[in-house]
Order: structure tokens, then C-alpha cells, then sequence
């Protein structure tokens, strides 16, 4: 097991009716914020008017800013840090999913700089500050509510970049597994793809001796398989929403990757389609996750047999090689059941972008701890997924 320094400040409220504490949480920290939001859905549900009453009965001053959509764009975070300079604005609450929150946490990091925040994402600066951001989470996936994570797309690039620091943890979340009952089917599938992700590339780790954080990402897997098809047969279902939403926060909130050494490859060539072709992060991860495990496998291969038995209950007569693969094949065709797909062809990405997609998961050198990926690796994985 290596060193390891672990810090996750975020308070988790969770529950039914805990939206209704969102004013006088905001409260603690500031008197005037930016409710940071996306498209019309909240307003459809009901949850705009609860929190724009919860945040008037604490008389907690707010400005709006909506629009966030998926794979958040740079220039809506520009123009956040505009507003909020403007205005002396000193917290943001984002009301939302991954994609929200990333862009709160952006505007967040940017409005203290004295520079352009892309500078962040490009390694040109290291943030030294950030304003702090609250989350009320409506669709249970990125983990960004608990996460160091922020990850932004440049429009104007075609690029999708990530950024990590402790500075944009989120001071509190709150998680209502009823938001999630009017989310579209695909939306959840999205989702379980995205946390599951997310638990892959801490579990698939060269470092020994890390049986407890094995067993811990073995178990949440289990968890978010076992309830992912149950919420899909009855989005009413509180029960298994629950386990779901805090299966997504516990798979990026830092605590499974502890001791590890982790990956975040898949992540890098996704982020590269869906740069490009502007797919939901979810749908693009299970079409490279298995094609990424089938180019790595023989790495630790012993690993990959323990996740079929472990994760998919696969029994272990079978070779190393055999159980790896066959670990494999249920991952893909668990997503598949998901409704997802599993192939580019499948969301019309051309062979012939393969290999500048490739370039640009690349293009600020070799990706990967599991296994080391040049721009070469990235290409045959794309080719594998193809």
C-alpha cells in the first residue's frame, strides 16, 4: 500500500426533503451567491421554486446564471467569473449534475485569478484559492459533488481538460434520491456507466497489499450492479435511487483510490470524443472501458480474474486468462443491458478521426499508470472500441 494523505471536507446531506436546508446552509458562508444551474428541468420539478424559497427565507441574496450543458463549456464559466466579479459575489451554489457543479467549481477557481482560468487546465497556473461552491445533486453520476475534480471543455479548441485540487471540494452536498425518479432512462444508464468508471480506474492498480480498498471497490461495484437495473424497471424506486446516488458520491469522492495508484487513462480518451463529438461522458466511457481492459488485461492479470470473480461472481476453474476475459465480456454486456453502446460505429464516429483522436488523448504526453499509453496504446484501444 503506498502513502497516502486523505482529505474529503464535504458535508453530505441525505435524504428526502434535505433541499429544503439549503438556505440556511449557504447561509454559514455567505449572504449573497450565484445559483448556477442548467437547462429548464429543475423549474419543471419543482426543486427551483423550493430552493429559491429556501434561499429567500434565510435572506441569502442570489444572482442566476443557467444554461450549464453537458460537457460544460469554457465560455459559460467566463462569463460566471464576470458576473460574480461584477457583483462581489463570494459563493456558488450549483443546482444540478456533474456537468453543473464542473461548472461552478470553474467559476469558482477563476473568479480570485488574476488570469484566464483555462490557464489552470493547460498547467500554465496553479490556483492558490478558490470561492467555496455547494451542491444540490439531481443526477447521481460524476461525483463532482464530493470530488477534486474539475473537468471543462474549450469550445473553441475542441478540448476536453481536467483539473485536480483540494480547493474546489465542495463545502456541502445535498442528495435527494427523489430527484432522480423524473430523470430520463438513458440519463440513469449514463450515470451508473460514469461511477462505475470511476471506481475502475482506482481499482485497476499495480500496488500490492491493498486488500481493504479492494474489497471496498469490489463491494460498491456489486452494490451499484446489483441496483442499477432495479431503478430502470421503477424510476420511483427511493430504495434502490439511494443506493445508486450514494454508490456515484463514494466512487469519486477519494476514499477507494487510497493507497492505490491510480489510472485515469479511459478518462483521457474519453475526454477526447467527447471533445470532439460532443457525446454524454457516460455513453463514451462504456464504449472505451472495454476496449481499454482488453488491450491492458495481461498487465495483472490476476486482477482481472479477481474482478470476474468478485465483481460478477464468475467461478474460477478457468485459467487467469480465461476468468480475465470472461470478466470482461460482463462488463460490456452489462452495459449493453444498460441500453448503452458499445462500439464508435454505434454513435457514428468515422475510422478515419481514430487516429487524431489518439493525438489529442495524447497531446500533453503518455497517459495511464496501469499500463503506460503512447499515442500508439490510445489508437489500438480506439480500434479495439471501434
Amino acid at each position: 500500500m503506498n502513502n497516502f494523505d486523505f482529505y474529503s471536507p464535504t458535508r453530505i446531506i441525505f435524504g428526502r426533503d434535505t433541499q429544503l436546508q439549503t438556505g440556511e446552509n449557504v447561509k454559514q458562508y455567505a449572504s449573497k451567491a450565484l445559483l448556477h444551474y442548467g437547462g429548464g428541468s429543475i423549474k419543471k420539478s419543482g426543486l427551483y421554486a423550493q430552493i429559491t424559497a429556501s434561499l429567500k427565507a434565510a435572506e441569502v441574496d442570489f444572482t442566476e446564471l443557467g444554461g450549464v450543458v453537458p460537457n460544460p463549456r469554457l465560455g459559460l464559466v467566463r462569463q460566471g467569473i464576470d458576473i460574480c466579479r461584477r457583483e462581489g459575489i463570494k459563493f456558488i451554489l450549483a443546482v444540478g449534475g456533474g456537468s453543473v457543479i464542473d461548472s461552478a467549481k470553474a467559476i469558482a477557481l477563476g473568479v480570485p485569478y488574476n488570469g484566464d482560468v483555462w490557464d489552470f487546465f493547460i498547467s500554465k497556473a496553479k490556483p492558490q484559492t478558490a470561492l467555496p461552491v455547494a451542491t444540490v445533486l439531481t443526477i447521481p453520476a460524476a461525483g463532482s459533488e464530493s470530488s477534486l475534480s474539475v473537468v471543462i471543455s474549450n469550445e473553441e479548441m475542441q478540448l476536453k481538460l481536467g483539473h485536480k485540487t483540494n480547493l474546489v471540494r465542495p463545502v456541502f452536498s445535498i442528495l435527494n434520491p427523489e430527484f432522480c425518479f423524473t430523470l430520463p432512462k438513458e440519463q440513469a444508464a449514463y450515470g451508473v456507466c460514469d461511477m462505475m468508471a470511476h471506481i475502475f480506474e482506482r481499482y485497476f492498480s499495480n500496488v500490492p497489499h491493498t486488500e481493504l480498498t479492494d474489497n471496498l471497490c469490489e463491494g460498491a461495484l456489486r452494490a451499484i450492479i446489483a441496483n442499477a437495473p432495479r431503478v430502470l424497471a421503477d424510476m420511483h424506486s427511493y430504495d434502490a435511487w439511494a443506493e445508486i446516488m450514494f454508490g456515484g458520491n463514494l466512487a469519486h469522492n477519494g476514499l477507494l483510490g487510497m493507497g492505490r495508484q491510480e489510472d485515469w487513462a479511459s478518462h483521457a480518451i474519453e475526454h477526447a470524443l467527447s471533445a470532439a463529438y460532443d457525446i454524454p461522458h457516460g455513453q463514451g466511457l462504456a464504449i472505451v472501458f472495454p476496449a481499454w481492459m482488453k488491450y491492458v488485461y495481461k498487465t495483472n492479470t490476476a486482477l482481472f480474474a479477481r474482478f470476474a470473480a468478485n465483481v460478477w461472481g464468475e467461478d474460477l476453474p478457468l485459467s487467469a486468462e480465461a476468468a480475465a476475459l470472461k470478466g470482461i465480456e460482463r462488463t460490456e454486456q452489462f452495459f449493453k443491458s444498460l441500453g448503452l453502446p458499445v462500439r464508435l460505429r454505434q454513435i457514428n464516429v468515422e475510422q478515419s478521426a481514430l487516429e487524431n483522436l489518439a493525438r489529442k488523448a495524447t497531446a500533453f504526453g503518455p497517459i495511464g499508470a496501469f499500463k503506460r499509453l503512447e499515442t500508439k496504446d490510445v489508437l489500438e484501444i480506439y480500434k479495439l472500441a471501434y
